[in-house]
């Protein structure tokens, strides 16, 4: 344990902060690639934004996001236990007549779909208000899709869109069920698009 101490008090001070600035950008290198291959190999769906409580409309230049799959019956999960306090869910989305992906069932694990069929991942974040870990009748599920940020100026006109439902996103979902914002419709025609190389 001496030798150790020994060893790490004659490193430089400046390898360390060296090292340590090389790993916060490998993590920030990781992030972005791991965006990428989400946008680049995910599947595309359309999923309708619907207005959210006015107390969280914007927030600095992001727009709050939800959707018409925020809010689902449990299903066959309603009163059966829960792992963790606010726990992994899978939906499964199908394409209507209009193109637009709607839910179809609720599950706690991964399960097979079809094409067109989807699966995306979330978090339920609404536990019914107890402390126990039972699925509610009702879920409130977050996709990491809830926010979106824009140029400097724009999201009032984004928010005015989204609360007259003429706003629609159009993510990409990884066969894992992981998902992210891929590009932005406003009345049916791109306004904002992600880069993905």
């Amino acid at each position: 344990m001496m030798k150790l101490s020994a060893l790490w008090q004659r490193i430089p001070k400046a390898v360390l902060f060296g090292v340590a600035i090389l790993l916060q950008c490998a993590l920030l290198i990781l992030m972005v690639a791991d965006r990428t291959q989400i946008l680049r190999e995910g599947r595309e769906v359309t999923l309708q934004t619907r207005p959210v409580d006015p107390r969280d409309l914007l927030r600095g230049d992001y727009v709050t996001l939800g959707y018409d799959i925020t809010q689902l019956p449990a299903g066959a999960l309603a009163g059966q236990p829960s792992a963790e306090r606010n726990p992994v869910v899978f939906v499964k989305l199908a394409p209507d007549a209009d193109g637009l992906y709607r839910a179809v069932s609720v599950h706690a694990a991964p399960v097979a779909v079809t094409a067109p069929e989807v699966l995306i991942r979330g978090r339920v974040s609404y536990s019914c208000g107890s402390t126990g870990r039972i699925f509610c009748d009702r879920l409130t599920i977050r996709y990491g899709l809830e926010s979106y940020f824009v140029p400097e100026g724009e999201g009032r006109k984004l928010e005015q869109a989204r609360n007259q439902q003429k706003l629609r996103i159009v993510a990409a979902v990884l066969p894992s069920g992981r998902a992210a914002i891929k590009r932005l419709l406003l009345d049916g025609e791109p306004v904002y698009e992600e880069p993905w190389y």
